[in-house]
């Protein structure tokens, strides 16, 4: 006869499941190691996610021609500019009346307005400036005519492409500050076109920062990879010594570091002095090297020299010596079992430090700003005077076009080699 008893439920020494206890414990295990990182997860959301999504926020919010001039905006949706004519009477009267509005002691925001079209259409801020102390005055209309005969600026009012611009703006999201970053921008007709080439200016300077930045990474691999070779080849003693001079300049700061370069490579610099006391150069042949591409190309080099060299030799601290020896054994040169053998595990390395170095590089701002002169600056360089004039939706827009190429490398990067086998030291 079969037993047909159901197994006894195992339970704890206060009476609970064994299941739900196990369970239980395992909620507040979760619960614990979620409040150890919790404030890690506040510092990245609030120093790193919050910047980020505020920067692609602003390189297409456009509040200032909707917020300030709204009646007006709306009055426009109705104007068919495709005529060239200009607006009616009531358009220009909405517009003066908010003029008056906007320029209230207090208040004063208007000028805003003109601050943010100037950035469009150069001459747009004066035009706003000096019509408001014209349209105060004005207390009856025409308004349309005595717009247009205002002294000097006048003629933009009756200008179709100053109406268009309105039109256009009054959207609260914009693209423009995206085209200016690519050098284009919309036309009087509406028509998205090329600046002209000598007015082009952040494409070339993105060309710079990312040619010169691989031309960084590339000379920090050649320097770095003997110096990793015999961080992970040499004793002990010796290694421990030439790991302290490559983490010395860590002690010391950025600022500190890019201005001893600045003594060492100007015009009266110590390199300079040095190659004249030896008589290698003439005192008026002096050379070049601080304002212009090469002080840049030095300096960052040596300070991101260090994040190529210690990802490299975390990864060659792992290989063994025994694959080495074996490949002497079995006939191969130094040379040749260093090329078939070595060097192909050290490439995760080689990936990590290029992918650290070269993003590093695109956006560093201090040392170029110092010692690189104005063909030496990174697009960084402009995205931070951006900043620095006001304009924060165009510099928002560079910054954003930037972290989007950062995040393609990374992308490329994680698809040919993969981001689970970086190694950074």
């Amino acid at each position: 006869m079969e037993n047909t008893t159901a197994p006894a439920t195992l339970v704890t020494a206060d009476g609970t499941p064994l299941k739900a206890s196990l369970q239980r414990a395992l909620r507040q295990r979760r619960r614990q190691a979620f409040m150890l990182v919790l404030p890690l997860l506040v510092f990245i959301f609030v120093l790193f996610i919050m910047p980020i999504a505020t920067m692609l926020t602003r390189s297409v919010d456009n509040p200032e021609v909707n917020s300030i001039l709204p009646r007006t905006v709306i009055a426009l949706q109705s104007w068919d500019e495709t005529t060239g004519e200009l607006p009616s009477e009531e358009v220009f009267k909405t517009i003066a009346a908010e003029f008056v509005a906007g320029s209230q002691p207090g208040k004063k925001v208007i000028n805003k307005v003109g601050k943010r079209l100037n950035y469009e259409l150069p001459g747009m801020s004066s035009l706003f400036r000096t019509s408001t102390r014209k349209i105060r005055r004005m207390k009856t209309g025409p308004y349309r005519e005595k717009m247009i005969n205002i002294k000097i600026v006048g003629k933009r009012w009756a200008d179709v492409a100053t109406w268009r611009l309105l039109k256009r703006e009054g959207d609260p999201v914009t693209a423009s500050y995206f085209l200016s970053a690519m050098d284009m921008r919309v036309d009087s007709k509406g028509e998205i076109k090329s600046k002209p080439v000598d007015n082009q200016i952040y494409k070339f300077l993105f060309v710079r920062t990312f040619l010169m930045s691989i031309g960084i990474t590339f000379m920090t691999i050649l320097l770095g990879y003997p110096i990793a070779y015999l961080l992970a080849t040499l004793p002990m003693r010796h290694a421990a010594l030439l790991m302290i001079l490559v983490l010395l300049p860590f002690w010391t700061s950025l600022l500190v570091r890019t201005s001893a370069w600045m003594v060492l490579l100007g015009n009266e610099g110590v390199i300079n002095d040095l190659l004249v006391w030896a008589g290698f150069l003439g005192d008026k042949s002096r050379l070049a090297l601080i304002n212009n591409r090469t002080g840049t190309f030095v300096a960052m080099t040596h300070i991101l020299l260090p994040f190529m060299i210690l990802p490299l030799y975390s990864v060659m601290k792992t290989i063994p010596p025994s694959y080495m020896r074996a490949a002497r054994s079995m006939g191969a040169t130094q040379l040749r079992a260093h090329i078939k053998v070595y060097f192909p595990l050290t490439l995760t390395g080689i990936g990590a430090g290029t992918l650290l170095v070269f993003i590093l590089a695109i956006g560093y701002y201090i040392t170029p700003e110092l010692v690189g002169g104005q063909s030496g600056v990174f697009i960084s360089n402009q995205i931070a005077g951006k900043f620095d004039s006001g304009n924060w939706g165009l510099a928002s827009a560079l910054g954003a076009i930037l972290f989007v190429f950062v995040l393609l490398l990374y992308a490329v990067y994680d698809k040919i080699i993969g981001i689970d086998k970086m190694k950074l030291g």
